[in-house]
């Protein structure tokens, strides 16, 4: 998923399938604006991170390292702004 100012804010697996793809990029719009499906963590390297996980508990995007706790945390709402009506840029 990128920002209005094309920045990747958030990252999946590589999919085989194009099908598993459309699943995952929905499960994505349907989680993004639950706050309790995100984990805030800490990286092995001190940075600031998230993943974003799927109501089975499954990560289904995981975000860059970030300067700062703030900085992570505006990653997180520009998720949850963005995800639930993000358009598809289907490049296939």
């Amino acid at each position: 998923m990128k920002a209005g100012n094309h920045e990747t804010i958030l990252t999946s697996e590589l999919y085989n399938a194009k099908g598993s793809a459309e699943d995952g990029i929905e499960s994505v719009k349907k989680n993004s604006a639950l706050d309790e499906r995100y984990e805030r963590k800490v990286s092995s390297n001190g940075k600031p991170m998230f993943n974003l996980k799927a109501s089975n508990g499954q990560v289904i995007g995981t975000s860059e390292l970030y300067s700062s706790e703030s900085a992570r945390d505006g990653g997180i709402a520009s998720v949850k702004a963005n995800g639930p009506t993000a358009t598809v840029d289907d490049q296939t």
